[in-house]
Formats: structure tokens, sequence, C-alpha cells
């Protein structure tokens, strides 16, 4: 029996490929062998990106807080441990977002993380 080389899943595979290769440079978005390694390649920058994406916006938060704690002259470290001891369990996105937003919540939250160290 003969090898089927045009049939319906071959094609909707390539057309899938090439349709994931949209917008592509060159031949990479209209020649079938150039563009599964294209998409391929692009696959693996996108699953590598989305684990970078979490660590990104972690250091962005981090900088937020160490950034309006010091300005209430506390270090970021100690801000956290205070928070700590204090038993507030905020997480740092809300944390930063509060320090952009909400400054009044922020300097009052800052104010007991203080009192915890003192005590």
């Amino acid at each position: 029996m003969p090898r089927a080389v045009d049939g319906t899943k071959h094609k909707n595979k390539r057309a899938k490929v090439l349709k994931l290769a949209k917008g592509y440079w060159g031949r990479r978005s209209t020649n079938w062998r150039v563009a599964k390694d294209a998409v391929a390649r692009a696959g693996q920058y996108a699953y590598r990106g989305r684990k970078e994406k979490k660590r990104d916006f972690r250091k962005l938060w981090i900088s937020r807080i160490s950034a309006a704690v010091r300005a209430e002259g506390l270090s970021y470290s100690q801000f956290m441990h205070a928070l700590k001891l204090a038993k507030i369990d905020l997480n740092r996105k809300t944390l930063s977002n509060m320090a952009i937003e909400d400054k009044g919540t922020f300097s009052a939250l800052v104010a007991k993380a203080k009192d915890a160290l003192k005590a």
C-alpha cells in the first residue's frame, strides 16, 4: 500500500504550524521546514519565559516594597521580619500594591512592624 503524503491529517498539521509561525520574518512564516523549527524554538522560549515571569515580578515587588520601607526608616529584611513577628501575613504582591496605591495604610503597617520589633 503506498504511503500517503498529501492527506488531511498531514495538511492540517502543517497548517497548524504555519498558523503559529504567522508574523515571523522571512521564510520562517511560509516555509514548512523552516517554520517548524522556528515554532519549536519559540515554544521553548515561551515555556522558559513563563517561569522567568514569576521571578521577575517577585523582584519588582521586593524593589517597590524596599523603596517604600526605606522612606519609613527600615530596611526590607527588617520589615519582613517585623511582619512575621507581628503575625501579619501579607504576600509581596499585596504589600507592593499597597505601597504604591495606599500610602496611609502602608505607613500604618510599617508602624505596627516597628512596634513588633521593639517588643
